[in-house]
């Protein structure tokens, strides 16, 4: 009696093995659930993403405002006649400013009359 005990828990156990340890078992099951999971959270990320690149794209193909203000954030540009403001947060110095100074003078070439101009020997 108590050998048929021990064989009919081994064949449960047996019977029970895959449905918990193997392949497309419960354990595998909720990983995979896990892991779709993580995935859609990452896609509806992208899909903003994308959304919102794609109303720029339109805004920019649309009208002059989006294409201006892209030029003034990152190509620094102004209108002609602007005046450019920088606002300093509190605790940061202002760079060190130095006066403007004369350009080169421009050599003179002499003229072709002069006489101390000869053409060079041949």
């Amino acid at each position: 009696m108590r050998l048929l005990l021990i064989v009919i828990v081994a064949l449960v156990a047996l019977i029970q093995y895959p449905l918990w340890m193997g392949r497309g078992g419960w354990f595998s099951v909720w990983d995979m659930q896990a892991q779709v999971t993580d995935q859609r959270m990452i896609n509806e990320g992208l899909t903003a993403r994308n959304k919102a690149l794609a109303a720029e794209v339109e805004d920019l193909r649309s009208g002059t405002e989006a294409s201006e203000e892209r030029a003034r954030s990152e190509l620094s540009m102004m209108r002609q006649g602007e005046v450019f403001v920088q606002v300093l947060p509190p605790g940061v110095q202002a760079p060190e400013l130095k006066p403007a100074t004369k350009p080169p003078a421009k050599p003179t070439l002499p003229s072709a009359a002069s006489p101390a101009t000869k053409p060079p020997p041949r």
